[in-house]
């Protein structure tokens, strides 16, 4: 059996703010990393930059594949 199909989508509305989607192809429902890579404009200390966010994004993902 092959691992499922997993994407990880970028949205960005406003310049240095957005979000990865991690979605999957099975219709899971998608998971968000939010981030904000302006420090003034970060309302909550656990919001990310994109780099953290992407990283995160990433590991959730290759740890849903391995599930698979």
């Amino acid at each position: 059996m092959s691992a499922p199909r997993i994407h990880i989508i970028r949205h960005q509305r406003l310049p240095q703010t957005g979000s990865f989607e991690v979605q999957f192809a099975d219709n899971r429902p998608s998971k968000f990393f939010y981030f904000d890579d302006l420090p003034g404009r970060r309302l909550r200390p656990e919001t990310l930059t994109s780099e953290q966010a992407l990283e995160r994004a990433k590991a959730f993902a290759r740890g849903e594949r391995e599930k698979g």
